[in-house]
């Protein structure tokens, strides 16, 4: 998920930030944790923990956007826990899937290639899945942010435009991976005609 680096009016931490968003949803049991790097931060379902990079733990920033994966666990949101279940076998498969696709295409074997295509959709379907989780994950937080007192209405256009802007991130992500799929379906005369 992207890191939200917008200064807060309430001068209050990003881990402060988080615990309020959490507080104000009834949501208890979410630790908030620092996690080192940048661009790290993440919110953990089996542990229930939500780790935020230092930069945003300790500074005055806007981290709600962080916690709208703590809350949509909460109310089990069945999107997030489909996303959840296909972590594991995408990683596997969209490491694999390259690797394969470039041997089958050095060695020229055409099965290795569409093993590796094979593979590469599953990152497809991870980025699709992705989508109505963090559209929702956006909805939830710009309300909520509101609600919790955590943005004067001066502030809610702002935040709504950096909101917006971080699900379309996702949706450049899962438009470049159904493009990817097409073309090497295209290559192997899945999609249209051979090129042979």
């Amino acid at each position: 998920m992207p890191n939200i680096r917008v200064a807060s009016s309430k001068r209050i931490t990003g881990a402060q930030a988080a615990r309020e968003m959490l507080q104000h949803h009834g949501i208890r049991g979410v630790n908030i944790e620092p996690t080192q790097g940048q661009l790290t931060d993440h919110y953990d379902p089996t542990t229930q923990t939500l780790r935020l990079s230092q930069g945003i733990y300790n500074r005055a920033i806007r981290s709600q956007l962080l916690v709208s994966p703590a809350i949509q666990h909460a109310h089990k949101y069945t999107a997030l826990s489909l996303r959840s279940a296909l972590v594991p076998a995408t990683n596997l498969s969209t490491g694999l899937a390259f690797p394969a696709i470039m041997l089958g295409m050095f060695l020229t074997i055409e099965m290795f290639v569409l093993i590796g295509v094979v593979l590469f959709s599953m990152g497809v379907v991870f980025a699709l899945v992705t989508l109505p989780v963090e559209w929702d994950a956006s909805h939830r937080t710009k309300t909520a942010m509101v609600e919790a007192g955590l943005l004067s209405s001066s502030e809610k256009a702002g935040a709504s435009a950096v909101l917006n802007a971080a699900f379309l991130t996702y949706l450049a992500a899962a438009l470049t991976n159904i493009l990817i799929l097409v073309y090497y379906l295209l290559r192997l005369g899945i999609l249209g005609g051979s090129d042979d």
